[in-house]
């Protein structure tokens, strides 16, 4: 898949995965969120090796990230979406959704899926609803996964 660029002033979204600061995302993943929460770095590679990845940056630091899990034809799931704390409230989520939504290769998709709790109103202005049959939705959902001692 072609690596995309855009930039904004100083900042910059990139699809290249080599640009990705994995102890960046680790760090933010495992211990401040609620949903990867100590999550082992080698399972976040994992994901990063089976997604197309989102890296924000300022003058080459990463700042945020997102990736999707996709078919490129029917569904994309959009997850794993940060931008730093002193980041924030300055545009920069909206851009990146912005950004993965227009991509080229998730155009036409029957479906787009994601969970949140703390955006609701982020994703609402690229127009994801609330399920409109949840009784039609299941899951599977161990959110232990990382705790466990191996």
């Amino acid at each position: 898949m072609e690596i995309r660029e855009t930039h904004k002033n100083e900042y910059t979204i990139s699809t290249d995965k080599d640009k990705l600061d994995i102890l960046c995302i680790h760090k933010f993943l495992a211990n401040e969120t609620d949903w990867s929460n100590r999550i082992p770095i080698n399972t976040l590679k994992k994901s990063i090796d089976n997604s197309l990845n989102f890296g924000l940056y300022y003058k080459n630091k990463q700042i945020g990230y997102a990736r999707i899990i996709s078919d490129y034809s029917t569904i994309a799931y959009l997850g794993d979406v940060f931008v730093l704390k002193e980041y924030r409230g300055k545009g920069l989520s909206k851009w990146l959704i912005n950004e993965i939504m227009n991509h080229p290769d998730l155009q036409g998709l029957r479906r787009w899926i994601l969970l949140t709790n703390t955006a609701e109103w982020l994703y609402k202005k690229f127009g994801f609803t609330e399920l409109s049959y949840p009784e039609f939705y299941m899951e599977k959902h161990n959110p232990d996964v990382y705790n466990r001692k191996t």
